[in-house]
């Protein structure tokens, strides 16, 4: 009599078992998911937060990367120190002060990016388990290293000023109730990503008096501060006090990405720390690029380049509003950034986001859908929209197309009994 052929059972992943248990909250980004309907040439990507910089002196360039590698090649392509070079801490301090922060550039590490910045500082506060507040809603890049480490996250509300002091102060009082310890607040004040909000300064004196009071530490993300389009930089939070504040900075929106440059500011005591982190991290974060970015800011004039940054994102900016007035059916609301890259678009009741991608794709426009935001299963009903890289033509083409598949998923919802539309409209307003 035959044997039946005994089955293998084949793993797709035979490591499964033997990964560290922090990687089990690991998923992948809700933007870089999105590359590949992104990057069709026939869609208009509202999507990715990609700065453009086109207008950047590329000749410049070329000149100052050829003459330091003439001048200075074996030195720049060679290790370095890992709280980063001499002369770039310096013009980081002149960089800051722009928004009023005074600091000495030995408590700055440079890093590779910002990301990286807060990779180092998650690493050093947060244990497995500790809380992390963050506002509602937030940097997808953040939500994810923050899960790396395996925080739990939890949102505190916000508005059209910033995020709410008192829910600041009712989450700390919620968490340690429940006998957790909050190792400190993520926040990006500047033109908030995804939202595009501003804190005001009224409330960022009163999140840091919170702050204080409650001691806990304020984590400040800051890459789209000198992108402001209506108003002048505005003072860091860090510029109101140097003890309750570890703030992050970046050249990636102001100059290029590419480069991989950030950096952390903290108090003494804790750059001594991120400096053996960094060391264990990278060695040391990229010299070439230190240098490059160093020589740029000292031979260009970068004030006057980031103003034209600003001018070209204001008519991209101003292209996504028009766009969104003309377009956008009843019942849907959205932020008025007054600078950064994003808006924050809110769907009319009923409308989710994610459910809604297929009908925007089959149009041909990509954005990120809202839950990407959020920790908790939250802003099914938002959606993030970048009005950064693409020409304002396109930018206007794709609201439009949004609009359509809007309006079309609408038309068949309020056939079927599925949703009454709303005619509020035009009002900035952020989902909680």
């Amino acid at each position: 009599m035959t044997q039946p052929e005994k089955r293998v059972e084949t793993r797709i992943d035979s490591y499964v078992d033997v990964y560290a248990q922090r990687t089990k909250g690991l998923k992948a980004s809700a933007v870089r998911a999105l590359f590949a309907v992104a990057n069709r040439p026939e869609v208009v990507s509202l999507a990715g937060g990609m700065p453009n910089i086109a207008d950047l002196p590329l000749d410049v360039m070329g000149s100052v990367i050829g003459d330091l590698i003439k001048a200075r090649g074996p030195q720049i392509m060679n290790y370095g120190g890992a709280q980063g070079e001499d002369r770039i801490r310096e013009q980081i301090c002149e960089v800051m002060s722009l928004e009023a922060i005074e600091a000495p550039p030995d408590d700055l590490v440079v890093t590779c990016g910002s990301q990286q910045g807060l990779d180092l500082v998650t690493r050093t506060f947060v244990d497995s388990g500790d809380v992390v507040l963050v506002e509602a809603p937030s940097y997808v890049g953040a939500l994810g290293t923050f899960a790396s480490y395996q925080a739990q996250v939890v949102h505190v509300a916000m508005d059209d000023d910033g995020i709410r002091p008192e829910a600041f102060r009712a989450a700390v009082a919620a968490v340690r109730a429940a006998g957790r310890q909050v190792k400190f607040l993520y926040t990006i004040p500047n033109f908030n990503n995804p939202s595009g909000i501003l804190a005001t300064v009224e409330r960022r004196r009163a999140l840091l008096e919170a702050a204080k009071d409650l001691d806990v530490l304020i984590v400040e993300d800051n890459p789209y501060g000198l992108l402001s389009i209506d108003v002048p930089p505005q003072p860091a939070i860090r510029s109101l006090d140097s003890d309750h504040v570890v703030y992050l900075g970046s050249f990636s929106k102001t100059f290029a990405p590419g480069f991989r440059v950030g950096w952390v500011l903290a108090p003494p005591a804790v750059t001594k720390k991120l400096v053996l982190a960094q060391e264990s991290a990278t060695l040391c974060p990229p010299v070439f690029s230190q240098f490059v970015i160093s020589e740029y800011l000292a031979t260009w004039d970068w004030q006057g380049q980031i103003a034209q940054f600003r001018a070209m994102y204001r008519e991209r900016r101003d292209a996504m509003l028009r766009g969104l007035d003309d377009h956008m059916p009843e019942g849907t609301t959205w932020t008025r950034p007054q600078g950064g890259f994003f808006v924050w678009l809110t769907l009319p009741e009923g409308f989710d986001s994610d459910q809604l991608m297929g009908r925007a794709t089959s149009h041909r426009v990509a954005y990120v859908p809202g839950t990407a935001f959020y920790a908790d299963g939250l802003g099914s009903r938002n959606l993030r929209l970048s009005f950064c890289f693409p020409t304002p033509e396109r930018i206007y083409e794709g609201t439009r197309r949004l609009g359509d598949a809007l309006a079309e998923e609408m038309e068949l919802r309020t056939t079927f009994g599925l949703v009454s539309p709303r005619t509020s409209r035009r009002v900035p307003a952020v989902e909680q």
